[in-house]
């Protein structure tokens, strides 16, 4: 009997760390891939997360654009970012397939403007919000949604793995 009740102990156990999905935890980290939406192209992004407390975490995102503007001029924008982010998991009690976020992010954005334009388009420094949703299928495989500013502006669609 004894042996019963230590093996569904530990099978609990078990289910319950598997099933820890939504939060980061902290010093957990996480990588982030997708596309974004902007006015300025298509961005591809890429980030790592890692957790501070289990609601907190902070990070650190790079993304890469271009478009033509006419058929004269091609440009693109190479953005690097840090952001800051609340989990709001547990105070919501969120099943645990679930991470719903929101924070902020300050970012640096390289304008490579095509020789030739003479417009006004410049590097410059971001500060902006977002707020965000990711759905795990797996212990470490998730859909990521995110509205809002970040390296991206209008908002991001890609996957997230858990380190």
């Amino acid at each position: 009997m004894k042996k019963a009740l230590l093996s569904l102990a530990l099978v609990g156990t078990a289910l319950t760390y598997a099933n820890a999905q939504g939060s980061l935890g902290k010093g957990g980290t996480q990588l982030n891939l997708g596309l974004g939406v902007s006015g300025w192209g298509i961005p591809v992004y890429a980030g790592v997360d890692f957790g501070v407390t289990d609601d907190i975490t902070v990070g650190i995102e790079g993304s890469y654009r271009s478009w033509k503007y006419t058929s004269a001029y091609r440009f693109s924008i190479i953005g690097v970012g840090a952001n800051a982010n609340y989990h709001f998991n547990r105070i919501l009690e969120l099943p645990e397939k679930m991470d719903l976020y929101a924070g902020v992010s300050l970012g640096y954005f390289i304008f490579n403007n095509p020789s030739g334009y003479s417009g006004s388009l410049g590097s410059s420094l971001g500060f902006s919000g977002q707020v965000g949703f990711r759905y795990f299928f797996t212990n470490k495989v998730g859909l990521q949604l995110e509205a809002g500013g970040g390296n991206v502006s209008g908002g991001k669609i890609g996957l997230t793995f858990k380190l």
